[in-house]
């Protein structure tokens, strides 16, 4: 889907894509999975807990800060990440409601 055409779909289907494409990743999950166990933590504790380099990780934490569901505050030399419950939330009820339409009108 090019950029151009974003603007044809609705703030929820747009929102949705995004979502979906950031967690198109196993390391991406890894992480979110990661975090929900920790409640929070520092870059360096998802690196020594992934088979990734630490830009791969700092590339994978920016795209799902991008979409909101992790948020990170600098401490010092450290940044920590958490999982933005708000984000997920929301993330949640947007695809359920998606299964359910999709679900009640082709089965």
């Amino acid at each position: 889907m090019g950029l151009s055409k974003t603007e044809k779909f609705t703030e929820t289907q747009n929102e949705i894509a995004s979502m979906a494409k950031a967690l198109g990743h196993p390391a991406r999950i890894a992480i979110l999975q990661f975090l929900a166990q920790q409640k929070t933590c520092i870059c360096g504790d998802i690196v020594n807990d992934l088979p990734l380099s630490q830009s791969t990780v700092s590339q994978h934490l920016k795209e799902l800060k991008k979409v909101g569901l992790i948020k990170g505050q600098i401490d010092g030399p450290s940044v920590c990440y958490c999982i933005d419950i708000n984000v997920l939330a929301k993330a949640r009820k947007q695809l359920t409601d998606l299964f359910v339409e999709v679900h009640e009108r082709c089965c």
